[in-house]
């Protein structure tokens, strides 16, 4: 099991606490845990000074857990402590959510940022997400998540909070990604690398730029006028996605037998793997 890179922006204390969280999470579950990602704003490419920790992971239980007529819960939470947030999904639970568009699942096997990493787990999660994922339920989620944060933050007022906004430019940036790259379902999730795959005007470029400067040497309460420019880049991104958007389709038979079948192969694997 191999670890990733951390960003300069990361404490080392920090890291070592995610990590023992962790570890202590593998032992009192007696579950694997071969993927723990940083999904927050370091992940994404616009953190703050006092950015929380934002772990999640995705954990499998052994054969013998999962042969129960008494079903364990399918997400582990561990206490918030101070900017310490760490909890994760079973595998399961992962899989469910992945055949119903929930991009939250791709966004993680996409983190640059692993404190566990399993490589051939994310390639075999990826590789079924690419198969599977259903582009027209991938697009009502980045739609419904954009336009409740909107809702909820920036319409009401003059005012926002630099990481609300982020919270809806993000969404708005993955619907044009989507909308000009036909066929594809999975968005890249660090921001400056979505926004460099579309097209968008130079002065939307600058100020996206500029945004994630200023976050960087703000306070995560930091607020500031959201510029007109970036407001109309989110409006026309939701009205545009509101234009195309398909009816999402249920998941086929196919796509849930694909789904059983990687559970029971990763589960097998790594109850095969020396701990």
């Amino acid at each position: 099991m191999s670890f990733s890179s951390f960003s300069a922006d990361m404490s080392p204390d920090a890291i070592v606490r995610v990590q023992a969280i962790l570890d202590g999470v593998a032992r009192d579950e007696g579950v694997h845990i071969p993927l723990a990602i940083e999904s927050g704003s370091r992940a994404w490419g616009f953190p703050s000074p006092d950015s929380d920790y934002d772990g999640r992971f995705i954990y499998v239980r052994p054969a013998h857990q999962a042969l129960t007529i008494w079903p364990r819960r399918d997400v582990i939470e561990t206490p918030l402590v101070g900017e310490m947030d760490v909890n994760g999904w079973d595998l399961s639970k992962a899989l469910r959510l992945l055949l119903k568009g929930n991009a939250v699942v791709v966004e993680w096997l996409q983190s640059p940022i692993a404190y566990r990493d399993t490589p051939w787990f994310r390639d075999a999660l990826l590789g079924f997400a690419d198969h599977w994922l259903d582009r027209g339920r991938v697009i009502n989620h980045y739609l419904r998540l954009g336009q409740r944060q909107k809702m909820l933050h920036v319409d009401r007022g003059a005012e926002v909070s630099l990481k609300k906004t982020f919270y809806c430019l993000r969404p708005a940036a993955a619907l044009l990604w989507l909308e000009q790259h036909p066929g594809r379902a999975i968005a890249p999730m660090h921001f400056p690398t979505l926004m460099a795959g579309i097209d968008a005007s130079h002065d939307v470029q600058i100020r996206i730029a500029d945004l994630i400067a200023q976050k960087a040497v703000t306070r995560e309460m930091g607020v500031a006028p959201a510029p007109p420019e970036l407001l109309a880049f989110i409006d026309d991104a939701f009205a545009r996605a509101e234009a195309w958007i398909s009816e999402p389709t249920a998941a086929s038979p196919d796509a849930m037998r694909a789904g059983d079948a990687l559970f029971v192969e990763v589960t097998r694997r790594l109850d095969a793997t020396p701990s």
